[in-house]
């Protein structure tokens, strides 16, 4: 019989410098042994030092884009990234709602490691209300919480409740990352909806200024671990690993003159 592939879609823009989006999706998904394809939002103009430009792609050419690879090959998985504006959220959610696929992740990106703005004002009502009740997994980091969430998170007890709140929109789990925390560890807070328990992911705190991308790469290596056939806490685990292992082996590189990319293969090469 015919081997199989596990099949991964990535939703997201596209980033020229290869750190982030796009391209960290698919070299996250090779490094794990996934067949990855892609739906691009928007073409970026971008590097190391921040985002020059933005050009988002009409609604309709990312939605046939989303159609030609899941009523073609499919997908035990799609993750979701930069989806920039409300019309263009709308139109991906409802294309994914015409299709069987297996798990979905969405990374609700907002802002660029860079601090440049990346999610359009009138963009965050659109993707509480048509994305992330179809999600299995959202992994906002802590500022994205904030905006998700209305007000500024400054405690445990705040983070947990705003991913109960974050949860209660519909989705499976939220998965709230520590890496803007400050403290020598960097702890994530996964809240599982169903059985309404929160599991504590922990991280060592990395000395390193080649961090862009990581969002992008956890949450492609979530929906690796789970379209592999991981339970929720097993592939969030094993994607804080992998993470924790291309970050800690990137920080040795240099490459441009702001922050650099993690090393997406480092188990294959140094």
């Amino acid at each position: 019989m015919a081997k199989t592939y596990v099949r991964v879609l990535t939703i997201a823009g596209s980033d020229s410098g290869g750190g982030a989006g796009i391209q960290a999706d698919l070299k996250t998904f090779a490094a794990l042994g996934c067949y990855g394809m892609s739906a691009i939002t928007a073409v970026t103009a971008q590097n190391t030092c921040g985002v020059d430009g933005i050009f988002p792609l009409p609604p309709d050419f990312t939605v046939s884009q989303i159609a030609a690879v899941l009523t073609d090959i499919g997908a035990d998985a799609v993750k979701v990234g930069m989806l920039f504006s409300a019309p263009l959220i709308a139109a991906v959610a409802g294309e994914l709602q015409k299709h069987a696929f297996g798990y979905l992740v969405v990374d609700p990106v907002m802002v660029a490691q860079s601090g440049d703005r990346l999610l359009e004002d009138n963009a965050v009502e659109a993707l509480r209300r048509h994305l992330l009740p179809m999600a299995d997994v959202v992994t906002p980091n802590l500022p994205e919480a904030e905006v998700l969430a209305g007000r500024r998170l400054h405690n445990d007890a705040q983070i947990q409740a705003a991913a109960r709140e974050i949860a209660a929109g519909g989705c499976a789990a939220v998965l709230i990352k520590g890496g803007h925390g400050r403290g020598e560890t960097s702890d994530d807070l996964l809240y599982l909806s169903a059985a309404k328990r929160f599991r504590r992911i922990p991280g060592r705190r990395i000395d390193t200024a080649n961090n862009h991308g990581t969002g992008c790469t956890l949450s492609s290596a979530i929906a690796c671990y789970l379209a592999r056939g991981d339970s929720t806490e097993t592939a969030v685990r094993r994607a804080k690993a992998y993470i924790s292992g291309a970050i800690r082996a990137g920080a040795g590189y240099r490459i441009g003159g702001g922050s650099g990319p993690v090393h997406h293969f480092y188990e294959f090469w140094e």
